[in-house]
């Protein structure tokens, strides 16, 4: 249950699109072209971009890409919230580390069982996903980071995460 970062330069078409909605994270340069072109070539996205982009962005709009493999732009993706940042290609590497960074700035036990957590109740209704408690999840409310984080707080320093 680690955190995985798309870092999209280039074109991001049909394969390249499917591979950065399987991440967590997609931080995208500007020039960036994202799209499933698929249906122009007799095919689907059939490595799950046909059900992935449904569920990232509102339905009207992705089955207007899926159905005419029109692409995106970068900024576009951002505004319907497909990609976290758009950045110029020369600040892209400085971006993704800054995610990198908040990342690691976490209990990795909690981190775990955010993510985990988040994708065990995706297909649930939310009063269902409410009482779920996900394997990690439980391990991160036995473990000493979940008393660190409150006591570093409270005491106003910086959380000395033990990862368990």
């Amino acid at each position: 249950m680690k955190p995985i970062i798309a870092r999209v330069n280039g074109f991001a078409l049909g394969g390249g699109l499917e591979l950065a909605l399987a991440c967590d994270i997609i931080v995208a340069a500007d020039h960036v072209e994202l799209g499933l072109p698929e249906p122009r070539r007799g095919l689907i996205a059939g490595a799950m971009g046909v059900h992935r982009l449904p569920r990232h962005i509102p339905y009207h709009v992705a089955m207007g890409h899926l159905l005419t493999g029109r692409p995106l732009s970068a900024a576009r993706a951002y505004d319907l919230g497909l990609v976290n940042e758009v950045m110029p290609y020369a600040e892209l590497d400085r971006a993704v580390d800054a995610w990198v960074a908040d990342i690691l700035a976490c209990s990795p036990v909690a981190v775990r069982a955010t993510k985990q957590s988040a994708l065990n109740a995706l297909h649930l209704p939310r009063r269902e996903a409410q009482t779920l408690v996900a394997p990690w999840e439980a391990r991160r409310r036995a473990s000493l980071d979940a008393k660190e984080g409150p006591r570093a707080f409270s005491e106003k320093r910086a959380p000395r995460w033990s990862g368990s």
